[in-house]
């Protein structure tokens, strides 16, 4: 079975510094049939303007991972840490049992585009972890780079959730096949290009839902990025 969810069906906010758009219910965005996908909770693409963005505030019990698609971002958390995230970088935190952090746009006057990904812990309570590491090398070498895993393996960063976090990057008119275990949930989110996967056209924004099924093939058209998660 699969689910196609058109970027122009997200919940979309505006307010002025920030654009962003909701895969999922999110704030003041509320859909009861869009509450997320198995663990895979939030997805939101973000534009910030520069100068601009989140002040400090307060998350818990919650896998959290931040993917900066261009521009920097510039992290700071209530545990210490002080660090900018890049494209070709991954920054995950457990919440756990509890932190604040502020996110601003590193420059004054260029925008940065990022994905937010909320993911369900496997147990509340856990300790706060943090962990940010650069997978640009491989990434310009491969086309699907394993980022984050609750089996840490393949130098990905480890995440609290029974789940595999890919990043893809396919030139246009080739492809990628990928072949899931028995009773898992695939999503593919799309973040630049296009292309095709069994039939159905796919688009920057666009969400791919994928239950009841072994694999994909995924055919790009044009130059294409996306995020595939791998969900129990």
């Amino acid at each position: 079975m699969i689910k196609l969810r058109k970027a122009a069906a997200r919940g979309f906010a505006d307010h002025g510094w920030l654009r962003t758009y909701h895969s999922f219910s999110f704030a003041d965005y509320y859909d009861p049939e869009q509450m997320g996908f198995r663990t895979l909770r939030v997805i939101n693409e973000d534009f910030v303007a520069g100068g601009g963005g989140f002040p400090m505030h307060g998350h818990r019990d919650m896998e959290i991972i931040t993917y900066v698609i261009d521009g920097v971002l510039e992290h700071k958390d209530s545990h210490g840490n002080s660090l900018l995230i890049h494209p070709g970088e991954v920054q995950r935190m457990s919440a756990g049992t509890g932190v604040r952090h502020s996110e601003f746009n590193h420059s004054p006057d260029q925008p940065v585009h990022l994905l937010q990904i909320w993911i369900l812990p496997r147990k509340n309570g856990l300790k706060f972890s943090y962990k940010q590491k650069s997978f640009v090398k491989l990434m310009q070498e491969q086309k699907l780079v394993l980022i984050a895993s609750g089996e840490p393996r393949e130098g990905a960063v480890s995440i609290a959730q029974d789940v595999d976090v890919f990043s893809g990057h396919v030139r246009a008119q080739e492809s990628l096949q990928y072949a899931a275990m028995a009773d898992r949930g695939l999503w593919l989110q799309m973040i630049k290009g296009c292309g095709q996967v069994d039939g159905f056209d796919v688009s920057a924004g666009d969400g791919l839902a994928m239950t009841d099924t072994s694999k994909f093939q995924f055919s790009a058209t044009e130059d294409s990025e996306f995020l595939l998660f791998d969900l129990a």
